[in-house]
């Protein structure tokens, strides 16, 4: 009998360890402990885990993670469409991060990986990914780390003159071309600026547009990578825009538009960022 208590003892003690989380496809993945060696093949989520102070729980990253500075040393494998299985499973992590749209992840649970998808697209799925990943890693930081990204986004709200606030922005997020609406995570930080965005929440967060709906807008501000900005007058008529005749556009390097393009942790260095841009053309 007391042999029984002993062993009933043990699995409660054990199930009171036990938890469960659901991810972004609805899949609840249950953790005997938080996970020590984790793959991450989304940057976004790789900078979550390094804000929740826990980037030495990273084994592996995707070939775009590369903030903070310390990721660019851990083994590449392959891209978030794109990952190298075996290198994967070489790392013996016990959780693979990655996005919903990724297609590997029932191949790596075949394979007895825990595959756990989050895709952030606005605000409140940020906030919600910090959350999520704070509990399955154990630690308490989400709030704080979304406490400072809503401090730093109103701080450069408030940086902005009330005269803006008439102003209406298109920000290109890649060429084709394909913008950033007001429903996306981009869009809403445009908004809590207090400009206006020429594309509205009904297209979608992420839509490819046709150029002359841009054309017909006809933007104040242009926001746009260096990449996607050269040769951006000649499209046809777009060298009347506003934004372009007047050279109110802000053009973003490579490293400003991975900051600028992650719904995760440096939102609020997008939004000082974009900030900035708007002081520096709208004088």
């Amino acid at each position: 009998m007391k042999q029984v208590l002993v062993w009933v003892w043990l699995v409660c003690l054990h199930t009171a360890h036990a938890y469960q989380v659901s991810d972004d496809r609805g899949v609840s993945i249950s953790f005997d402990k938080p996970p020590q060696r984790i793959v991450s093949l989304l940057p976004s989520l790789t900078e979550t885990v390094c804000a929740l102070g826990q980037c030495d729980r990273l084994v592996g990253v995707d070939r775009y993670s590369n903030d903070p500075g310390r990721v660019k040393n851990l083994p590449q494998v392959g891209g978030g469409l794109d990952p190298n299985i075996e290198a994967i499973v070489a790392l013996k992590p016990d959780l693979v991060l990655m996005a919903t749209s990724a297609q590997a992840g029932e191949r790596l649970q075949a394979l007895g990986l825990k595959v756990m998808a989050l895709e952030p697209k606005n605000h409140a799925d940020v906030k919600q990914v910090l959350e999520k990943l704070g509990q399955v890693l154990g630690v308490g930081e989400a709030r704080r780390v979304w406490r400072g990204i809503e401090a730093g986004m109103q701080a450069a709200a408030q940086s902005l003159p009330a005269r803006f606030k008439t102003k209406r922005v298109y920000f290109e997020v890649n060429r084709a071309p394909y913008a950033a609406g007001e429903a996306s995570f981009i869009g809403e930080t445009l908004t809590w600026l207090g400009v206006k965005n020429i594309v509205p929440a009904s297209m979608g967060p992420f839509p490819l547009i046709n150029p002359e709906f841009v054309v017909r807008a006809n933007p104040d501000v242009i926001m746009v990578g260096d990449v996607n900005f050269a040769g951006m007058e000649g499209r046809p008529g777009w060298a009347g825009i506003h934004a372009i005749a007047t050279q109110q556009v802000c053009v973003f390097t490579p490293a400003q538009s991975d900051m600028l393009v992650r719904p995760g942790p440096r939102m609020a260095d997008g939004a000082r960022l974009m900030a900035q841009c708007l002081l520096r053309v709208l004088k």
